[in-house]
């Protein structure tokens, strides 16, 4: 029983590989998987990449196809990419290439976004780091077809349209176009200095023309010549690279003529008005600056003489010195026209009236000898003037009142000395006591005052009276104190009850006391 059931099993084995083998072939049999959609030719043809005799000629028969001759050579050459990886063991292209997975499989194991560029000829460096890999490998291009010089790319961005050659990396680096690794020095015969370092290319290279730049300054810079084409054309005779304002010419070794003061800073034009080297320039100073003389000529040629070349303020002539006419206070300060109108060398007169009278506020009433109350120091500083020597001495508060208080215009001597005139608007009076105020008052206060009626008047102030208001007597305005009436009828006669009938010497019966006392009755 047994042995029937092997037999039968053993049939249907013997069947299915019958059956098979009329379906396929051998190799599809014990082919591992199937293959890639490149290699799908290969499906039947093992022996096409797979030396089953020796195994180490695996690597030789991949490297043998038609395609890959390219890799074999770079293998060979250590270059390129896959001449430069090192794969331990046999079969190293099965390493990163496998196949028998399927038709729709990628048997190159390669991440672009992870890849290693460093490992071909051509590494990434500053702005090729951060470019799309589609802008060097185009479609349909195998990886290493991509153009390892700069030229193949950058072709159509050339500003020089080839006629600096194809070689960009020469002046360029990977960082930037504009930045040029260009050794200007080294590479032509005309080395940059000073501010040619600074300038861009194209301000020299105009239009991009490298090879026949100009090396001669005027042919750039004639459009910045400020002489307008009066100094020639050798503009490195005075100026320097580092800066136009900064010249190498020396005026004092050059011209034999130093820069001195406002000199050194003047412009070359300001002098040099016509062709630099025809027209000869004078030395004397009034040959320029005759429309600067405010003198109009009247001082002469020799400008020199009085000024420095600091500046025409600054003047060498020294008044004191020079003159027997000291310059002092304002006088210092004035300019030289103000005193001399004429020629400089008219004789001036030396007193103060011969320049100032027709400034003199005092319109001459005073004299011509100003000195006696002024100084150069100003018209209304310290000024000195006796004052006790005239009708009015100062005393009091008199000795500190302004002079304007008193002397309201500047005609000093028609100047009234009565205390009336000033003090008539403050007089406190009314005029009823008479327009001598010395009479009570004095200098040194209003309130300062003595009057002793007794004895200064022929009135004497009793009884009744020595308690009155002066007022009370003195009701109108008089010139003179001593013009008022002394009877008692002139202030009495409004209170006579004899209505005069007993005449106007009330005294005679009455008393300064009282009017009911009586001296006639009294007597008795």
């Amino acid at each position: 029983m047994h042995k029937q059931f092997f037999l039968v099993i053993g049939w249907l084995i013997l069947s299915s590989i019958l059956n098979i083998c009329a379906a396929d072939s051998l190799e599809s049999i014990f082919s591992p998987g199937e293959l890639s959609a490149a290699h799908k030719d290969f499906d039947e043809r093992c022996d096409s990449c797979h030396d089953t005799s020796d195994k180490a000629k695996q690597d030789k028969l991949c490297l043998d196809c038609h395609d890959h001759k390219d890799v074999a050579n770079d293998i060979r050459q250590h270059k390129g990419f896959h001449g430069r990886i090192k794969m331990p063991g046999q079969n190293a292209c099965k390493q990163c290439h496998r196949e028998h997975r399927g038709r729709s499989a990628i048997i190159t194991a390669l991440t672009i976004g992870s890849f290693d560029h460093s490992n071909t000829d051509f590494e990434l460096k500053g702005e090729h780091l951060v470019l799309d890999c589609k802008t060097c490998h185009k479609q349909d291009m195998k990886y290493r077809e991509a153009p390892s010089d700069c030229y193949s790319c950058h072709k159509k961005q050339d500003i020089h349209k080839g006629d600096l050659g194809k070689k960009c990396e020469t002046c360029h680096v990977e960082s930037s176009w504009k930045k040029s690794g260009f050794d200007h020095d080294k590479n032509t015969d005309f080395p940059l200095k000073g501010k040619h370092k600074q300038i861009d290319c194209q301000l020299c290279h105009i239009n991009n023309e490298f090879k026949n730049a100009p090396k001669e300054c005027f042919s750039c810079h004639n459009l910045n010549d400020v002489h307008g084409r009066r100094y020639g054309q050798k503009c490195q005779n005075c100026h320097v690279e580092t800066e136009w304002k900064k010249i190498r010419f020396d005026h004092a070794r050059d011209a034999n003529y130093k820069l001195t003061g406002k000199h050194s800073t003047a412009n070359c034009d300001s002098c040099h008005t016509g062709n630099l080297y025809k027209q000869k320039v004078s030395k004397l100073c009034v040959n320029c600056h005759r429309n600067d003389d405010e003198h109009k000529g009247k001082n002469g040629d020799k400008c020199q003489e009085c000024h420095t070349t600091k500046g025409w303020g600054n003047s060498r002539f020294d008044h004191n010195k020079e003159t027997d006419f000291p310059l002092t206070g304002q006088h210092k300060t004035v300019t030289c026209d103000s005193c001399h109108r004429g020629a400089l060398d008219k004789k001036l007169p030396k007193d103060c009236y011969s320049c100032h009278q027709y400034n003199d506020p005092h319109t001459g009433k005073m004299g011509e000898d100003c000195a006696q109350c002024h100084n150069t120091q100003g018209w209304n500083k310290k000024i000195f003037f006796a004052h006790d020597i005239t009708r009015f001495p100062l005393i009091g508060i008199h000795a500190v009142t302004a002079c304007e208080e008193c002397h309201i215009t500047q005609d000093y001597k028609g100047t009234h000395i009565r205390c009336i005139n000033c003090h008539e608007s403050r007089d406190e009076h009314k005029g009823r006591l008479g327009e001598d105020c010395g009479y009570c008052h004095n200098p040194n206060s209003w309130s300062t005052w003595l009057f002793d009626h007794n004895r200064q008047t022929e009135f004497k102030l009793e009884g009744a009276h020595a308690d009155i208001q002066c007022y009370s007597c003195h009701r109108t305005r008089t010139k003179n104190l001593k013009q008022s009436i002394a009877n008692c009828a002139s202030c009495h006669s409004g209170d006579d009850i004899h209505q005069g009938g007993f005449g106007q010497y009330c005294d005679r019966c009455h008393t300064t006391r009282d009017f009911k006392e009586l001296n006639m009755l009294s007597n008795r």
